[in-house]
């Protein structure tokens, strides 16, 4: 078991009037090599989770257990963590600083204890993972487009070889064509590199596309925490959350109230075409 989270808590502005609990009594394990998406309106606590999973923020209460420790242990080595679990933060931005790309992705290896040479080789591997086009290698990072600096971005957390990737909205304001590029980019990585990666969203119809399972995060709690299928049956509960369902799912809803036996629980365009195909066949037999 990679991360274990035991009935965590946390308080911004702790014991004073602004005091907001963003995470509420929160238990869950994280396994190994497991495509998980996060989901939960803005303010439901799921960027706080997840800067607590690599110790960015301590947590107020409970405990976080990786392979077994405590991550708030006297002994624990918090560098090491924050190089197995990546964080790539919403804005590509925050993390970009070098004078180019590639010596911003050179910066992890190099803070992990890498001799210049091998910071050298796995930044290019990981640039090379991205599909960074090598001509903007010595690009300044702040000259690159919304879509390559995200790219940049990871890159620069694969570098340190994490086992969990950890990625905030990376298509927060990205074009349909940019969002699919990264995405796409996103399951080939999950497929190559054999990792766990958590994909934090709000948007129901990529989450539904490429996760295993899905959490749903509310005022601080996990509401749901389930594979895909079984998390959007619950449609109705998610619009009370300010969330929704996938555009199929609604589709393939009103066609069963409107008479056509489909199964409602597909969630992409071609298993939807496929079935609404095949109960087309039957009524005109």
């Amino acid at each position: 078991m990679a991360i274990k989270v035991d009935d965590i808590s946390y308080l911004y502005e702790r014991d004073t009037a602004m005091q907001v609990r963003a995470l509420d009594h929160v238990s869950v394990e994280i396994p190994d090599n497991q495509f998980i998406g996060l989901i939960g309106h803005t303010g439901s606590g799921k960027s706080t989770f997840v800067q607590t999973l690599n110790g960015l923020l301590k947590v107020t209460e409970g405990h976080i257990y990786y392979n077994g420790e405590d991550i708030d242990g006297e002994k624990f080595d918090k560098k090491k963590l924050r190089s197995d679990v990546g964080l790539v933060f919403q804005y590509p931005e925050h993390q970009l600083f070098e004078v180019d790309v590639l010596s911003d992705v050179c910066y992890g290896p190099k803070n992990l204890g890498m001799s210049d040479e091998e910071a050298k080789k796995v930044a290019l591997e990981a640039l090379e993972s991205v599909k960074m086009p090598k001509a903007l290698y010595k690009s300044s990072p702040f000259d690159l487009s919304g879509g390559q600096k995200r790219r940049a971005a990871i890159a620069g957390v694969l570098a340190m070889k994490p086992r969990m990737l950890i990625l905030d909205e990376p298509t927060a304001g990205l074009d349909p064509r940019g969002r699919d590029e990264i995405l796409g980019l996103i399951a080939e990585m999950k497929r190559a590199l054999n990792m766990t990666i958590i994909l934090v969203s709000h948007s129901m119809d990529d989450v539904a596309r490429y996760v295993d399972r899905i959490m749903v995060m509310g005022g601080g709690k996990l509401l749901y925490d389930d594979e895909p299928v079984k998390v959007f049956r619950h449609v109705r509960e998610l619009e009370e959350l300010g969330l929704s369902a996938p555009q199929v799912t609604y589709i393939m809803t009103l066609l069963k109230e409107r008479g056509l036996d489909v199964n409602t629980d597909v969630l992409n365009v071609k298993d939807a075409a496929a079935e609404i195909l095949a109960h087309r066949r039957e009524l005109h037999v």
